[in-house]
């Protein structure tokens, strides 16, 4: 990948990105999400569907609280709550994040972790979420062996999504939500 594209990346970047191609072709960098990331996840959260918001949230909050954003910037500390963000690079120039992943060990239980991808709707179905996925898997808490995470039940590109990466199963939560749990992880890097 040319050294212009590390170049660009968001404001205090402290070294290279993971490089991908998408499914479509794209050039992409995935990096840890920065404390600094905060504005960029308010901006691209406007961008999304009210149907992408219900399936990322659950809810379709209008716009992301103060306390949501500190939880989803602040508290990403790279041992127990690891975040990356991928930035795309079309041809016509206007590198940009369209996609953010994280995964949260879940207190009590350091084995298991929570998991969560969000990608703007003009983004999806490019690969973007599979190269997410694999990247915060890579970068996942040191003994995390297993996933747990909540997913609306209609959300059948997340549910495939996890089907891919290990041995899922679902349970039926009521109100149209499951639990989704993963287990056979690959290695993380």
């Amino acid at each position: 990948m040319s050294s212009h594209r590390t170049a660009q990346r968001v404001p205090g970047a402290t070294g290279p990105g993971t490089e991908v191609d998408l499914a479509d072709g794209t050039p992409a960098l995935v990096w840890p999400l920065l404390d600094t990331d905060g504005e960029a996840l308010q901006r691209g959260y406007a961008e999304l569907s009210s149907a992408s918001r219900r399936s990322r949230f659950l809810t379709e909050p209008p716009e992301l609280s103060d306390s949501l954003l500190r939880l989803l910037v602040d508290e990403v500390d790279g041992v127990d709550h690891v975040a990356v963000v991928l930035t795309a690079y079309p041809a016509g120039g206007g590198a940009r994040p369209v996609g953010v992943a994280r995964l949260v060990r879940h207190p009590g239980e350091p084995e298991v972790a929570d998991v969560a991808v969000t990608v703007l709707d003009a983004w999806q179905g490019r690969g973007v979420g599979r190269a997410l996925l694999a990247a915060v898997l890579d970068r996942r808490p040191r003994g995390v062996v297993r996933l747990r995470t909540a997913v609306a039940a209609g959300n059948r590109a997340s549910l495939r999504m996890l089907g891919r990466v290990g041995q899922m199963t679902t349970r039926h939560e009521g109100a149209g939500q499951l639990t989704v749990a993963v287990t056979d992880l690959p290695p993380a890097a």
